[in-house]
């Protein structure tokens, strides 16, 4: 939540927010939706930190990552579903980057073995928040 424009999750979710404020037509223009990336919680990478601060090696390299991947089509079809109204999703070649990479994930074995910490919040719960923010911000 908070997140500027820019962003995967956010793109989406003001666009959600501006067709359901009858700003925008009701039509999302996307990219490459099977691109998987590890998405978290930036209150959760907060936390991270956090810990990292207090727990840390000074000089050492933490991965801060959930582990899990996520397709971008994934994260529109939540937020779609969480959609007040009916919304055409399509394709825009201009979107599509020429070099994306398919998969990244992030292990974050290390972190949790020096601080304990791992993601507490459900991903769900985060685009909710994500969509929430952005209708508030309208």
């Amino acid at each position: 939540p908070g997140q500027q424009k820019g962003f995967v999750t956010a793109d989406f979710a003001s666009q959600i927010a501006a067709i359901e404020a009858d700003k925008q037509e009701p039509i999302i223009s996307v990219g490459n939706l099977t691109a998987q990336r590890d998405f978290l919680d930036v209150r959760d990478v907060v936390r991270a930190y956090r810990l990292l601060l207090e727990h840390g090696t000074l000089g050492e390299v933490y991965n801060v990552a959930s582990g899990i991947g996520r397709s971008i089509k994934s994260i529109l079809d939540t937020l779609l579903a969480m959609s007040r109204v009916p919304i055409t999703v399509q394709q825009d070649p201009a979107r599509m980057r020429p070099s994306d990479t398919p998969v990244m994930i992030g292990n974050a074995e290390k972190i949790t073995l020096a601080t304990g910490w791992s993601p507490n919040i459900p991903f769900e719960k985060t685009l909710t928040d994500i969509l929430d923010y952005w209708r508030k911000s309208l």
